[in-house]
């Protein structure tokens, strides 16, 4: 994602609106009690921290079952965008306190850490291409085993499945196991994923084909950061130094230096999460996030973070390419719809041909789901990568014309 290319905003400005609205009366508000400006000036800080809270309050308060889901990760996005322009606001409301020392360091190094964070939204974005490719994928199983159209609807007059059909099925399945294995992830986990492709069946030179064909082939075309980038290092290096801030700093910059050490932790949690849940390039998810707990939106961040830890150690999303709820649906989906075609026979018996009907129809649903949910994930990373762009240009610019005045 070019950094010239901002093309506005595609967050719902309703969700942007609110937020800043509910901003702006906790400011007016202030500005009608009786209180001095130093009052006001502390009632702006305490909002930000208390609106930091509510929504990651309101983000941990979801089921298990629809954590890490496409609708989630896009709710996980509108909050830091919503963050990030209410800290912009901050910012820009005390502008000149921003570039006296000690604060213009601390904003430079949280801009530092913003750029770090562009990799990773690249990274991201390659990895939505990636589930893009499978789900082409998964069509080709829907034409091959659903109706006419490619859809499993038992309304339609439904055509007979023959074995032709299911060799395509088959060969789209077998491209798509091995697509979605992780590319730390080789031999023992390429036979344990696929070990349902070669039973019972004709194709094992065409399996064997497969087993053989380097992982390097399933890497997007379009990747946009090198092959030695890690994912893991690039986080290690968002949350590097990120301390809470020391008692004379919180004096010296008038307090401002907390949202500054908040929007670092929420920085890099977010960054955290997607790289948790979309595949990308030696993605780890070994970084400490520490914040003390008497910050009032540390509670709920750091229940999603073991939440999502937690996750990830289950034994069946070990070695997944990516903790995202449809990536396993599909994954859950295609492995039983393969295992179930190794056992077929023809002609097909009806209970057969009911229970692949079945699977296809599950299968159906994981398809348009990650087709309702991956366009509008991709403008939202979009829209974080320029926002972060803008928000950094703007800030780079005061401290520009700050030391000019000096």
């Amino acid at each position: 994602m070019p950094a010239t290319d901002y093309q506005g905003s595609s967050t719902p400005l309703t969700i942007i609106g609110r937020s800043l609205l509910s901003m702006k009366r906790d400011q007016v508000h202030a500005l009608e009690s009786p209180n001095d400006g130093s009052a006001s000036h502390d009632f702006e800080l305490g909002s930000f921290q208390r609106q930091v809270a509510d929504r990651f309050h309101d983000l941990a308060s979801v089921p298990p079952d629809e954590l890490l889901s496409l609708p989630w990760v896009r709710k996980l996005l509108d909050v830091f965008l919503c963050c990030q322009e209410e800290f912009r606001l901050i910012l820009f409301n005390n502008k000149f306190q921003v570039i006296k020392p000690p604060m213009d360091r601390l904003i430079a190094e949280y801009y530092e850490r913003t750029v770090k964070a562009l990799d990773v939204c690249n990274a991201i974005r390659d990895g939505i291409e990636q589930i893009k490719q499978w789900q082409k994928l998964l069509e080709i199983v829907l034409c091959a085993l659903g109706d006419n159209n490619g859809i499993a609807n038992n309304n339609c007059c439904q055509r007979a499945l023959g074995e032709g059909q299911f060799r395509r099925a088959k060969k789209a399945l077998i491209d798509l196991a091995i697509g979605m294995l992780d590319e730390k992830d080789s031999g023992q986990a390429l036979s344990q994923r696929n070990r349902s492709f070669g039973r019972n069946n004709n194709s094992t030179s065409h399996s064997k084909d497969h087993h053989h064909r380097p992982l390097g082939h399933f890497r997007s075309l379009s990747w946009s950061v090198s092959r030695s980038w890690s994912a893991a290092r690039q986080l290690l290096a968002i949350g590097n130094n990120l301390a809470v801030p020391r008692g004379s700093d919180v004096v010296a910059t008038n307090g401002l230096v907390m949202p500054v050490y908040t929007m670092g932790c929420v920085l890099l949690f977010v960054m955290w999460a997607l790289v948790a849940a979309i595949p990308c390039q030696d993605r780890g998810l070994q970084v400490h996030i520490y914040v003390p707990r008497h910050f009032s939106w540390a509670g709920p961040l750091l229940s999603l973070h073991e939440r999502i830890l937690e996750e990830s150690k289950k034994r069946d999303r070990k070695n997944a390419c990516g903790l995202l709820r449809e990536i396993y649906q599909m994954e859950k989906c295609t492995r039983l719809l393969g295992e179930l075609t190794d056992t077929v026979q023809f002609p097909l018996g009806e209970e057969k041909e009911m229970e692949v009907r079945q699977r296809v129809k599950e299968l159906g649903q994981v398809f348009d789901a990650m087709k309702e949910g991956l366009e509008p994930l991709e403008k939202q990373v979009r829209e974080v990568f320029h926002r972060i762009v803008r928000s950094r240009t703007e800030g780079l610019d005061s401290l520009g014309r700050g030391n000019e005045t000096e």
